[in-house]
């Protein structure tokens, strides 16, 4: 017995005592030594209340309703697809068989491909060219498909949740552009304000141009509460309000607006009914850009985890900054790297860390400022304790042990310095955010 109790005081010296604890079994004498999970030290150490960093903000008043109604209602102002064959057929040449692997980790067939490009008659590209809206939340796919297609689950940072068919999530009611069919009829490709792919067809309906232009003309109320159940004036559910939706407002009362809102009257036709919101979830027009409201705005876009391309009705990074900002009236595009080139911008490339920083600091404007690096994008929140604050939603840390790549996931939006995770014992130096940061863009 004092053999095992001898081996166990070398085994706790000679390890770390960040990763290990001491845990006795009562039934039995032996001390077992059981890992720690780590923390990522920003998630304590940092504040998560938006309103320590936006206490001082001074209104601003987005003013350029002119640019965000034309890029908002895009799709309604054009009368064939505007996007070459080749780009909106991008998907099928950058999946095939050999690197592509289905629901069950293994390799997809070339059968599965061959099916794909059959059923999606890009013969009939830009045949439809009709005007459509969204009935209730879509997931935009790159193929017409439901099922995922994962890069090598083997790698670090891909198999779940990483389906790269999936290309967006489109909130009920927003504006349509239909190409074509499948040749099963059960998917429609689309065009909506900021991306185009494949959703169901059972989930859009037309609607005629003259609709579209009094749709257009009409004073707007934007959501601002996210999760609440919209009705008809009957009853009948509609679907979740979610950051980003934007009503025609009909009339209204003390408490309430009345929007219009649309459902499927038959063979795809708009059926045009009343919905009852509360003035508490709304916004008529866009929001003043002050710390109330971002308070507001941040609390609710929060309330969604991380969502690769949106899938779980969740938010990725660039979604959950579009999400942020249109309610003030701004529109941006979808990915992280268009982001990025939105506002105005100052490059970071080849800047050392400190350089940076001080560029960040003498620069940024809080909730203004967006800070982009390869495949993610965060929102500048101002300083805590001298150092850099971002808001981001993200997946994970990249972490490294012995030469192999792993991730420290995370899974949520957060506030976090520029370093976030580099307590962590494996973290990845060179991939720190603050070493991967490319450019800053005021809005």
């Amino acid at each position: 017995m004092n053999y095992i109790y001898g081996l166990i005081s070398i085994l706790m010296l000679s390890s770390c005592a960040r990763t290990t604890v001491i845990v006795e079994d009562k039934s039995s004498p032996v001390i077992i030594l059981a890992p720690v999970k780590e923390e990522v030290s920003d998630l304590k150490s940092i504040p998560q209340d938006v309103t320590l960093y936006s206490e001082n903000i001074e209104e601003h008043i987005y003013p350029n309703v002119i640019d965000f109604d034309r890029n908002y209602f895009n799709p309604w102002n054009i009368d064939k697809m505007d996007i070459i064959l080749k780009d909106a057929m991008w998907a099928y040449s950058s999946y095939q068989y050999g690197n592509s692997y289905g629901e069950n980790l293994q390799l997809l067939s070339q059968k599965f491909f061959d099916e794909i490009l059959e059923n999606s008659s890009f013969q009939d590209y830009s045949s439809v060219n009709k005007r459509a809206i969204s009935l209730r939340e879509l997931n935009i796919r790159a193929f017409p498909t439901s099922r995922p297609l994962l890069m090598d689950p083997n790698k670090a940072g891909e198999g779940f949740p990483f389906d790269y068919l999936q290309n967006s999530i489109l909130a009920a009611n927003k504006p349509l552009f239909i190409s074509h069919y499948s040749k099963d009829k059960k998917w429609v490709f689309i065009k909506c304000s900021f991306t185009y792919g494949w959703v169901k067809s059972r989930d859009i309906v037309y609607i005629e141009k003259k609709y579209t232009q009094l749709y257009e003309k009409a004073k707007q109320v934007f959501i601002t509460q996210e999760g609440k159940s919209l009705y008809t004036n009957t009853g009948s559910f509609l679907f979740k309000s979610k950051i980003g939706m934007m009503f025609p407002l009909i009339k209204e009362t003390p408490d309430s607006y009345i929007i219009l809102a649309l459902s499927n009257y038959k063979n795809n036709k708009a059926y045009f009914l009343e919905s009852k919101i509360s003035k508490k979830m709304a916004n008529q027009g866009n929001l003043a850009f002050n710390s109330l409201n971002i308070n507001n705005i941040i609390k609710e876009v929060s309330k969604t985890n991380y969502g690769w391309g949106g899938m779980y009705s969740q938010r990725d990074c660039s979604s959950t900054l579009r999400d942020f900002f249109l309610p003030f009236g701004v529109w941006l595009p979808r990915n992280s790297y268009q982001q990025s080139h939105v506002g105005k911008s100052i490059s970071l490339e080849n800047m050392s860390d400190e350089v940076k920083i001080k560029t960040i600091k003498k620069h940024a404007i809080a909730f203004r400022t967006i800070l982009y690096k390869k495949g993610h994008i965060v929102l500048y929140a101002g300083t805590f304790n001298d150092k850099i604050i971002i808001y981001h939603n993200t997946w994970a840390i990249k972490t490294e042990k012995e030469g192999n790549e792993g991730r420290f996931i995370i899974g949520k939006p957060i506030f976090s310095t520029l370093e976030v995770g580099k307590n962590l014992v494996h973290h990845k130096e060179d991939a720190l955010i603050i070493k991967q940061l490319l450019k800053m863009s005021t809005l």
